[in-house]
């Protein structure tokens, strides 16, 4: 059997994740420190776990509706209202999902026909543009550049924007550069997509990982923008709940109606011990996130010093957990930075052309490690870029 030619030429099409790619190179060398990967290296919350347990032990073990426990459906809303100013009835315009991956690729899948065209910012995490191809979509890449600190702007859409164009995807905090834009800075966006009609696909799964004097606004409590935005959001970035793949979708009854139609096939519902621990999450945890955040704060301080201190050009992340170094004073291309760096020390981060052209010259570093581990690495990376610094 000729498995090559019976694939489709859509999947073929995609190239595999330039995460995961380089994870694979650097687990075949052994003791390396990994700031590579964006999991926590906290463990979930004990109520999250015992709720589980509790769950599990009363054989809790049926499908729920398609949509999710309406208990979680009902915390998620009174959540998000309480937070970020934005109402959603629990009842048809919130839907549980196996993490924010699986929402985005049936939000996609649900709105793009052949011959659409979907807006990225390059960099951007790197499931969007497959997203994209796999829904049968164009993905059309926005650059940003480091002299923004990597924001997203009209001037720049305004290039790109054809009469194909049907939506934009927007991620802030960003990953993988730990931009936030301010609600001022996504106006201009806000208006763009009013203007010309588009529907925006707003991931925030970062938005209670914000450091400094840094403000998170939803896309969706800006004027005019709930009725056409789509929100992304879940458990595992603060509340460290990666492996029990939870995550929700936000949008008005209209907009979420055709991506439960194509859940409810694909999916069925979400793990039902993983939705009795998000209820205990949103309800009994905020502690525990806010602990995660100062620790998260901690180690961004001493990872951006480091960068600093060895002479690496980068601004200061306000989200998320990760850090943007330009890289190019070594003369060697991302990958090939990344490439020595874990064969010679033993340092494993993520060449940022994983995350889109416009990230060759940088990396992603993680600071979702623990501290011994990011001041181990920095002392590594900085005898490595003395070692090859050529200007």
């Amino acid at each position: 059997m000729d498995w090559n030619n019976k694939t489709a030429a859509n999947v073929k099409a995609i190239k595999p994740s330039g995460i995961r790619k380089f994870f694979d190179i650097a687990a075949q060398v052994k003791g390396v420190l990994s700031l590579s990967i964006g999991e926590p290296d906290f463990a979930a919350p004990d109520k999250v776990l015992d709720a589980m347990k509790a769950s599990l032990d009363a054989k809790e073990t049926s499908y729920t509706g398609n949509s999710g426990m309406m208990e979680l459906r009902e915390a998620i809303s009174q959540h998000f209202e309480k937070r970020y100013g934005v109402h959603y009835d629990p009842k048809d315009e919130i839907l549980v999902t196996v993490g924010v991956s699986e929402g985005l690729a049936m939000a996609l899948l649900a709105i793009t026909e052949p011959g659409d065209e979907v807006i990225i910012p390059d960099p951007a995490y790197v499931a969007y543009p497959a997203s994209v191809e796999l829904a049968g979509g164009t993905p059309v890449f926005v650059p940003t550049y480091p002299e923004h600190d990597f924001k997203l702007t009209v001037e720049a859409l305004e290039k790109v924007i054809t009469p194909k164009t049907k939506a934009i995807v927007i991620g802030y905090p960003n990953n993988p550069t730990g931009t936030v834009m301010s609600a001022e800075e996504l106006m201009p966006i806000a208006k763009f997509a009013e203007e010309h009609d588009l529907i925006v696909l707003s991931d925030e799964i970062y938005c209670e990982l914000m450091y400094g004097d840094a403000k998170f606004t939803s896309f969706a409590k800006l004027p005019g923008m709930r009725e056409r935005t789509v929100i992304f959001n879940g458990f595992s970035k603060a509340y460290a709940m990666t492996g029990m793949r939870l995550g929700y979708v936000c949008a008005p009854r209209e907009g979420l109606a055709p991506i439960l139609k194509l859940h409810q096939y694909a999916i069925m519902c979400a793990n039902t011990t993983a939705q009795v621990g998000g209820i205990t999450a949103l309800k009994e945890c905020d502690d525990d996130v806010e602990a995660m955040r100062q620790e998260y704060d901690r180690r961004r301080k001493v990872i951006y010093k480091g960068l600093c201190d060895m002479g690496l050009p980068v601004f200061e992340p306000k989200g998320a957990f990760y850090i943007f170094p330009d890289i190019r004073c070594t003369g060697m291309t991302s990958a090939e930075f990344c490439e020595k760096l874990v064969q010679e020390e033993k340092v494993a981060v993520v060449p940022g052309t994983a995350f889109g052209a416009q990230g060759e010259g940088f990396v992603r570093i993680s600071y979702a490690a623990s501290m011994d581990t990011i001041q181990e690495a920095l002392k590594r990376m900085a005898r490595f870029v003395d070692k090859y610094r050529s200007c």
